[in-house]
C-alpha cells in the first residue's frame, strides 16, 4: 500500500513539473513573440540618442539617475511601439515586408498587445515624471506625437505625418539634454534637429523600396505623391541638415579636437554619399546612404558620451 501511494505521489510531482515546464515554454514564447513588437534596433539607437544627449552636458555622474533615464526611455519608446504596432495590425496585414509580425498575423492578441502597450508606456512615462518633471514633460510629448499625431491621426491622410513621426524620434535626445542641464536650450534643439533630419534617411528610403506595399495599404507617401526624384532629393537635403546640426552642435558643446575632428571626417562621407544619391539613382545608393546615416547617428551619439565622461 505504501508503495502504491509513493508511486501515484511521484508521478503527480512529475506531471506537476511537466505542466510547470510547459507553463515557463509558453511564457517564454509569449516573451519572445513581443520582441519584435518594439524593434529593438530603432528602440536601442533612439535609447543611445537620450544618453548621448543627457551625457553630452557633462551632469554629475549619478549611476542610479543614469539607470533610471535608461529604464524609463527604454519604457516609453518600447510602450509607444507597442502602441504603434497595435494601431497599424491592419495596413501591417496587408504588406509582405509586415505581414507576419505577431500583431498582424494574430500570433498575439489585439486585446492583449493594446493592454501591454499601455502598461509599460504608463510605466516609462511615470517613471520620467518622477525623474524630473522637464524631463518627463518632454518625454510625454516624444509617446504623444508618436502615437497621437503621427500613427492615430496623420500616418493614413498624408505622406507628411513623417515630419511628426521625425519630432517623435527627436525627443529622447532632447529630453536627456533637458535632464542633463535643467532647461531646454539651443544644443539641445539642434540635437533633437539632428535626429529629426536623419529620421526621413530611414522612412523615405523604406517608402521608395516598397513603394507597391505602401500603396496597396492605402498610405500615402512621398514617392507615391511627389515622384522619387523629388523624394532623393529630401532624402539628401535632410542628411545634409542633420550633418550640420550635430557639427554646429558639437562646436556648442565644446568637443575636444581630436572628437571633433572625428566628427568632421565623418560628417565629409555622409555629405559624399547624399550628393551621390542625387546623381545615382539606385536603391543600392539609397539603401547606403540610409545604413551610412544611421552608423553616423550611433557614431555621433558614441563621440558626445565620450566628450561627456572625459
Amino acid at each position: 500500500m505504501l508503495a502504491v501511494i509513493i508511486s501515484a505521489y511521484t508521478k503527480l510531482q512529475f506531471i506537476g513539473k511537466t505542466e510547470m515546464i510547459k507553463k515557463i515554454h509558453l511564457s517564454t514564447g509569449r516573451l519572445r513573440l513581443y520582441w519584435p513588437l518594439i524593434k529593438s534596433l530603432q528602440t536601442g539607437l533612439l535609447l543611445s540618442t537620450g544618453i548621448a544627449g543627457y551625457l553630452s552636458s557633462r551632469p554629475p555622474f549619478s549611476i542610479s539617475l543614469l539607470l533610471g533615464l535608461a529604464a524609463s526611455l527604454f519604457l516609453a519608446i518600447s510602450g509607444s511601439t507597442i502602441m504603434n504596432m497595435w494601431y497599424d495590425r491592419d495596413i501591417d496585414a496587408q504588406m509582405k515586408r509586415t505581414h507576419m509580425r505577431p500583431a498582424a498575423s494574430g500570433q498575439l492578441d489585439k486585446r492583449e498587445v493594446l493592454i501591454v502597450g499601455i502598461v509599460i508606456s504608463t510605466l516609462g512615462i511615470g517613471l520620467a515624471f518622477v525623474i524630473a518633471p522637464l524631463y518627463g514633460l518632454v518625454v510625454f510629448g516624444g509617446w504623444f506625437f508618436d502615437v497621437i499625431v503621427y500613427t492615430v491621426w496623420l500616418k493614413r491622410r498624408t505622406c507628411w505625418s513623417i515630419l511628426w513621426g521625425g519630432i517623435s524620434g527627436a525627443m529622447p535626445i532632447l529630453s536627456g539634454r533637458a535632464l542633463g542641464v535643467g532647461q531646454i536650450e539651443l544644443v539641445g534643439i539642434l540635437l533633437g534637429l539632428s535626429i529629426l533630419f536623419w529620421i526621413p534617411t530611414h522612412t523615405l528610403t523604406y517608402s521608395m523600396k516598397f513603394r507597391n506595399d505602401y500603396k496597396n495599404a492605402g498610405i500615402p507617401t512621398f514617392p507615391e505623391t511627389y515622384g522619387e526624384g523629388f523624394t532623393r532629393l529630401t532624402i539628401a537635403i535632410s542628411s545634409i541638415l542633420a550633418a550640420i546640426a550635430i557639427g554646429w552642435a558639437s562646436v556648442l558643446i565644446g568637443l575636444s579636437a581630436g572628437l571633433l575632428s572625428l566628427i568632421a571626417v565623418l560628417t565629409a562621407v555622409m555629405l559624399i554619399l547624399a550628393f551621390a544619391t542625387l546623381r545615382i539613382h539606385t536603391d543600392k545608393m539609397n539603401f547606403m546612404l540610409f545604413r551610412y546615416a544611421s552608423l553616423y547617428m550611433l557614431s555621433a551619439m558614441i563621440i558626445l558620451s565620450i566628450q561627456g565622461l572625459i
